[in-house]
């Protein structure tokens, strides 16, 4: 098995936005398919990792690789709808962090 690698270092792009007003989305785009296949090969530990990190149950994760764009898409619900009293992040444009040191 390969070093562990944490997500900032293999994706090229890692970012959040809004999916609608109730989701949120997460953009995960590599530019080498080495590192593609690595978090394509751990799709399942990813969503139970997402899960925990933003406190959600593995069934309100979505995780969706998309080979041409050697990219993965991670959708949750969000804890507020976008606009609502309480939103801080109107755009969605702020959640990513989390992720950042996920290891795959």
């Amino acid at each position: 098995m390969s070093t562990p690698m944490q997500l900032q270092e293999i994706a090229r792009v890692l970012r959040s936005k809004n999916a609608g007003p109730c989701l949120v989305t997460f953009d995960l785009i590599f530019d080498r398919s080495e590192d593609f296949e690595r978090v394509r090969s751990q799709v399942a530990r990813l969503r139970s990792e997402v899960a925990a990190r933003y406190g959600r149950s593995e069934n309100e994760v979505r995780v969706i690789d998309y080979a041409p764009a050697q990219a993965v898409k991670i959708t949750i619900p969000r804890d507020i709808m976008s606009g609502d009293p309480g939103d801080r992040d109107v755009y969605g444009a702020q959640q990513h962090a989390p992720l950042l040191e996920i290891e795959v």
